[in-house]
């Protein structure tokens, strides 16, 4: 709704303006959202401070998990989100980005595509079902 409403009619126009960032992290969190069980605590967590989440999932069983978007495919998690991580102690770091592989980016950060992401999500609802978490 949002490209067509911008005008943007295809994925070379999507690159090209600079709605691209806010669109993917709304593509993403959406994602996330609709794959997470139902009794899951959605935040975006910001201080005056600096420090930042775009997402932060607490799932029923009191696991919290930190969620950075980034549109770039060399994504290094900024100190922002370092900082809240730091505030939070969740018990997972994502930096959600566009490519294929996972990978650590250290200090317990995880760089993952959002179909990996989105599969660990399925499976935390699908254990909660058969009773395991």
């Amino acid at each position: 709704m949002l490209h067509v409403l911008l005008g943007i009619a295809d994925g070379d126009a999507l690159l090209a303006h600079p709605v691209v960032g806010a669109s993917w992290e709304g593509f993403i969190v959406e994602n996330l959202l609709a794959g997470a069980p139902e009794d899951t605590t959605v935040y975006f967590y910001r201080t005056a401070g600096g420090a930042e989440l775009d997402l932060l999932l607490v799932f029923a069983n009191r696991e919290r998990w930190a969620v950075e978007v980034k549109r770039s495919l060399r994504p290094r998690p900024e100190r922002g989100f370092c900082a809240a991580c730091n505030d939070l102690k969740p018990d997972r770091r994502h930096v959600v980005y566009p490519g294929a592989e996972r990978y650590p980016l250290g200090d317990g950060v995880e760089a993952v595509p959002l179909a990996s992401l989105a599969a660990d999500v399925l499976l935390h609802k699908s254990r909660r079902r058969r009773g395991r978490i």
